[in-house]
């Protein structure tokens, strides 16, 4: 007997049978490596979607910014004993990415959102009209000054800091300098100026008011 096939009652030799048995065998076999390699191609396709999730571009567009906006007469950036940027009036902006709590989390939404509040916030007085909270940045042609602070989404755990919220250095690199860009391209380029991203950095600023404004792209 070969297979399903048995020289009882058939008029079929012993070598047909076995040419037969040996054709459903290798179709066998081929339906086997058919099914096999289509999952293979949808292990493929699904390791490839989930490896593009952790491109730098992915990352990017799945943060949240938060940015700390002061009001300063003067500031400067230094790192490695040698002042890299300084401004005289205008914003100095610690600005932090991390990663989106909120479902859908855009990073270019919030870019736009912390570009346009840097911007157009209003912080300070309209002098020939006496008038409070009339001013912004561009208004008045002062200078900006970016500064990246990872630290910003930093969450105490007991007494010590975690910063798992924090976006990782590839991806807030590419989402800080989005920013920069963007700000560069609305404004006057030379008047936007920023730090050293990853670097020790000490900054100096001469806070006036003071006047500090927080800004969270999550809670826009």
């Amino acid at each position: 007997k070969i297979g399903n096939f048995s020289s009882e009652n058939s008029p079929r030799t012993h070598r047909e049978e076995l040419e037969i048995g040996l054709a459903m065998v290798t179709a066998s076999i081929a339906r086997s490596t058919s099914s096999g390699a289509r999952g293979l191609l949808r292990f493929r396709s699904r390791s490839s979607s989930a490896t593009t999730c952790f491109s730098s571009s992915c990352g990017a567009n799945r943060s949240t910014m938060k940015a700390v906006v002061q009001r300063v007469l003067s500031a400067s950036v230094e790192v490695d004993g040698k002042v890299v940027s300084s401004i005289d009036r205008g914003l100095v902006c610690l600005v932090g990415l991390g990663k989106s709590d909120a479902a859908g989390g855009d990073g270019d939404d919030a870019a736009d959102f912390i570009a346009r509040k840097i911007l157009n916030g209003r912080l300070w007085e309209n002098e020939e009209k006496k008038k409070p909270w009339d001013k912004s940045v561009t208004d008045l042609d002062y200078e900006i000054l970016l500064v990246s602070q990872f630290t910003l989404h930093g969450q105490f755990k007991g007494n010590r800091p975690t910063f798992h919220q924090s976006l990782p250095p590839g991806e807030a690199k590419v989402a800080y300098e989005n920013l920069v860009s963007l700000l560069r391209s609305r404004y006057k380029p030379e008047r936007v100026k920023d730090g050293v991203f990853g670097a020790m950095m000490r900054v100096s600023l001469v806070n006036d008011g003071p006047v500090t404004i927080t800004l969270d792209s999550d809670t826009k």
